[in-house]
């Protein structure tokens, strides 16, 4: 055992977490802090971290937020999607704001609130799926979070109930530093029901602080949900986030997975299509420079017959930037007639940038359809000759074709705030912060 691990433990000690003294709560946190104590923090010599240290969060020894510091509107602002019409639920330091959150017109059929007020209050959707989707064996990070299970959004979405606008959640470090937040979601949508989902993790400031988050989202049978993350988070600050999904009969996901700040940040994807018929689009785009490290680990089971995934990631890296991607695809021996298609492709745009990908097909099924592939390369010489020739300097030439190499990503993102939102980052790390069309 480590310090590290030990400085945890002892912090879970003198913790007092809401619904503390609930048998079940009590039980599923001890199962979390005796599963991190075994397995601590994962290494080099893990292989599903084999390119990702995580010593820098390690060392730094994070505590728990004392407490929520409120923002005035204004300064919450920043944090923004623009032009985003949505429900929306704010965190502050992974605490529940109700006076920084919109709910008006959230329809009937709709029941979200503070995980923590749920969960203390003993909700029976609650006692039973918080917990079941995470993997039990996953990462010391999993068992982490669940130790200190403690705030986020709860959601369940009745039966035949569509959700009008995007349910949103904003999730904002207040430039505290040293300070581990670690938000836990649980969202149910009963069968038929339809709603878009957006986490958004942002830092107003440039402090080191280290976010550990854990969302299960349980889709019913014929279910419908797009669900989007955003890792939008501050230069020094380390990001940790694991999305686990299980889809019953006929269920429709599109996930959209968008890494574009922290200095070290890892998401693992988990979709178990637990019965037949069930379908998921996993769309996922990573843009890095200086010295960033984006991980991005997927993993897609196909349990039973006649189910269908697609799965495509790109990532730009420039400057000192190194990224991995490691998609996994598992079809079982009873998931016949499945169709798994899964592509990363990458842009290098200097000689120092870095890519790890290995996508991987696990196949024990006869009767199935499935490809993968990976590329890695830098622009193309032909085309920025050719931009040259047209009078583009070399630049305006090299973001040019930066943008059209992320574009068709940027696009299967059904809403047109989030396809600007990371158009504008695309910009102000490529373009100098000039849009498009001012370099035409």
């Amino acid at each position: 055992m480590n310090a590290a691990v030990d400085h945890y433990l002892a912090v879970h000690k003198e913790s007092v977490l809401p619904g503390k003294g609930l048998p079940w709560l009590d039980a599923l946190r001890d199962e979390g802090i005796h599963r991190f104590k075994d397995v601590g923090f994962p290494t080099l010599k893990d292989e599903d971290w084999r390119h990702t240290n995580v010593r820098p969060i390690q060392k730094q020894q994070f505590k728990p937020a004392v407490s929520a510091i409120e923002l005035d509107e204004e300064t919450l602002s920043q944090s923004e999607l623009a032009g985003l019409d949505a429900y929306r639920f704010v965190f502050i330091n992974g605490r529940y704001s109700e006076t920084l959150s919109g709910l008006k017109g959230l329809p009937a059929g709709v029941t979200a609130d503070s995980l923590a007020t749920t969960a203390a209050a003993g909700a029976i959707e609650v006692r039973k799926f918080l917990g079941s989707v995470a993997p039990q064996h996953g990462s010391g990070f999993v068992a982490l979070n669940t130790a200190f299970v403690e705030d986020g959004l709860y959601l369940k979405v009745d039966e035949d109930c569509v959700v009008d606008k995007p349910i949103e959640l904003v999730f904002v470090n207040n430039e505290s530093a040293g300070q581990l937040i670690q938000p836990r979601n649980l969202f149910i949508l009963d069968r038929c029901s339809k709603v878009e989902i957006i986490e958004h993790y942002v830092s107003l400031g440039t402090n080191s602080y280290f976010t550990n988050a854990v969302t299960e989202l349980i889709a019913q049978d014929s279910a419908v949900v797009e669900h989007t993350k955003i890792q939008d988070e501050g230069s020094k600050s380390f990001h940790v986030g694991g999305v686990f999904m299980q889809l019953q009969s006929d269920a429709q996901i599109v996930s959209n997975n968008i890494a574009l700040g922290s200095l070290i940040g890892r998401t693992d994807l988990l979709v178990n299509l637990a019965a037949a018929g069930g379908q998921c689009d996993l769309n996922g785009v990573y843009l890095a420079n200086g010295r960033q490290h984006i991980d991005n680990f997927t993993q897609v089971d196909h349990q039973q017959p006649d189910c269908r995934s697609d799965e495509y990631y790109k990532g730009v890296l420039d400057e000192r930037a190194r990224a991995v991607f490691r998609g996994r695809v598992i079809v079982h021996q009873d998931a016949q007639h499945t169709d798994a298609q899964q592509q990363n492709r990458n842009l290098l745009l200097s000689q120092d940038a870095e890519i790890d990908t290995k996508p991987q097909l696990e196949i024990y099924a006869d009767d199935v359809k499935c490809s993968h592939g990976a590329t890695v390369g830098q622009l193309d010489d032909a085309a920025m000759f050719y931009l040259r020739t047209r009078a583009i300097d070399k630049i305006t030439a090299r973001s040019l074709l930066t943008y059209a190499f992320a574009a068709d990503i940027i696009s299967r993102f059904s809403l047109k705030p989030i396809r600007d939102h990371v158009e504008n980052v695309l910009s102000r790390k490529l373009f100098g912060g000039n849009r498009l069309e001012e370099l035409v």
